[in-house]
């Protein structure tokens, strides 16, 4: 049996992880920078049609949108480190049946990350951006800042990213005995208002449109973890 760690050895386990993390961050995202350019064209293809060239109004603001670019593709390429080690900070706490799932939850958190984040990049953001910049009219010319334009993107990226991770963080919790299939069903009619409401705040128009387009994948996530949570708790009896 594991010998359980005092609290100076968790606090220990998490500030090694965490450098661990940082580590690998910083190494992916120095990897990326020289790629950074190409990136920026990448994130520019949602806005194809509706912007033609994106500006800058500050010295720093063109070195600030690359490094952000960097440290976003960073951030996916040190996501399997980064999840690894948070696995092995909470592994201590489960049994273990779910432990050996570790290869399962980082494989498909990370493939859910990256699914989110091509859900966003190619269904969310095109009509998403023509809708806003449907808004300028004869008298207003759209004289887009790259700053502002890239954090928009990244962040709907990075959020829809996180919204995939239902699916996973379902199974997870339905094996370690915190959730299961009934709960979730007897409580849609709720996590329908939530998930409204979180698509309302995640989506960047205020159009019923592009918020039921991030919704609708939402609600089929949840019935989704439904059926996770149904295969996976009979394992635990």
């Amino acid at each position: 049996m594991d010998r359980e760690l005092t609290i100076v050895e968790h606090l220990s386990e998490l500030r090694r992880g965490i450098i661990i993390c940082l580590v690998a961050l910083a190494a992916a995202t120095l990897l990326s920078l020289p790629f950074t350019a190409f990136l920026l064209k990448i994130l520019k293809f949602p806005a194809r049609g509706v912007i033609d060239r994106l500006a800058f109004f500050s010295p720093e603001e063109a070195f600030l949108i690359y490094m952000r670019i960097g440290i976003l593709c960073g951030f996916i390429l040190s996501l399997p480190v980064i999840l690894h080690q948070l696995w092995g900070f909470c592994a201590p706490a489960m049994e273990e049946r779910v432990r050996k799932h570790s290869v399962f939850f980082i494989v498909a958190c990370f493939v859910s990350f990256v699914a989110g984040s091509l859900f966003s990049y190619f269904i969310l953001l095109p009509p998403a951006l023509k809708f806003l910049l449907g808004f300028a009219k004869e008298d207003l010319e759209p004289v887009i800042s790259a700053g502002k334009y890239i954090s928009f993107v990244t962040g709907i990226i990075f959020a829809s990213g996180l919204v995939f991770q239902m699916p996973v963080l379902s199974f997870i919790l339905a094996r370690l005995g915190v959730i299961n299939y009934r709960v979730l069903r007897k409580k849609y009619k709720y996590a329908i208002v939530i998930i409204f409401i979180v698509a309302a705040v995640i989506t960047p128009t205020p159009d019923a449109f592009n918020m039921l387009m991030l919704a609708l994948p939402m609600l089929l996530l949840y019935e989704l973890s439904i059926w996770i949570c149904f295969f996976a708790q009979p394992k635990l009896r």
